[in-house]
């Protein structure tokens, strides 16, 4: 058996150690410059983008995938072996451990960085779906011709089970990055949602991490007080904020489970994460 009950500062030292982040942007909004924020000898950027133009000052690791059956190997180095695992699945300790003597120095590397930046998420998902219809899973057994709700269903197990296994990655804080869009419904409402292959896995992504935020363009307003407030205005904005807490005005994706952040937060990773992991006091 490898249960074992944990004390409450084992509990608490190991909360502070890791967080797992999504943050969802419009294209272009610069979730990418994120990643100057984070400290470059800690970080490792998964690009899935080839997107990286814009931070070509940060000093720190890229590691370009571009199949999902990569990514779901690098995954597994930097989640380790999954116990639950049988011997022929992903994340197993047979796929662990050929991993890691066929690529030695890769896992290295990997094992120095305490947090991961995923570059986007949008793009692991379209990866995921190409992969998917390639399989067997996504083919009529009656017809033999592709079956979309095959290949849907398929994606949507194989990238929440990535994503699930690297929440559990042991010290490691991961930030997924993802585009937002604006949709317009049939009475004509405005509503933002996280720009996905397959609902199911961006339906249950908010389940999976410890922090949602948004991260959009706001125009600074003098509150009547002499404090400042801040007016969502995506289009013609002028300051980028991240918008944490759910139930905000403007019906943007947003969780804080730490319960430490302000409404919006400034767009500095590393302040924010040491602002949600800051030992309690007393």
């Amino acid at each position: 058996m490898s249960l074992r009950i944990l004390s409450a500062d084992e509990r608490l030292a190991e909360a502070q150690g890791k967080t797992t982040l999504a943050i969802f942007g419009p294209s272009g909004g610069g979730k990418t410059t994120l990643l100057t924020t984070m400290p470059e000898e800690k970080t490792v950027c998964l690009d899935f983008e080839a997107g990286l133009k814009s931070v070509q000052n940060w000093r720190g690791d890229s590691l370009p995938i571009r199949r999902f059956a990569d990514a779901v190997d690098i995954a597994c180095m930097i989640g380790g072996a999954n116990p639950a695992a049988q011997p022929d699945e992903h994340f197993s300790e047979a796929h662990y451990a050929h991993l890691r003597a066929q690529h030695p120095e890769l896992a290295a590397r990997l094992d120095a960085k305490s947090i991961v930046f995923v570059d986007s998420i949008t793009d692991l998902t379209r990866q995921a779906m190409a992969w998917a219809k390639t399989r067997p899973e996504a083919l009529s057994e009656r017809t033999g011709k592709p079956d979309t709700r095959g290949a849907y269903g398929l994606l949507a197990r194989e990238v929440i089970g990535l994503l699930k296994h690297l929440q559990h990655a042991p010290g490691k804080t991961v930030i997924f990055v993802g585009i937002l869009e604006r949709l317009t419904d049939e009475m004509n409402r405005t509503i933002w949602q996280p720009q996905m292959e397959g609902g199911k896995a961006a339906r249950e992504l908010p389940g999976i991490v410890d922090q949602v935020m948004t991260l959009s363009l706001f125009s600074r307003e003098e509150a009547p007080d002499g404090g400042v407030t801040w007016r969502h205005d995506p289009d013609k904005g002028q300051e980028r904020r991240l918008v944490c807490r759910s139930g905000n005005p403007w019906g943007l994706p947003a969780k804080d489970r730490s319960g430490r952040l302000d409404m919006t937060e400034p767009p500095d990773l590393g302040a924010l994460l040491s602002k949600i992991n800051q030992p309690l006091k007393g």
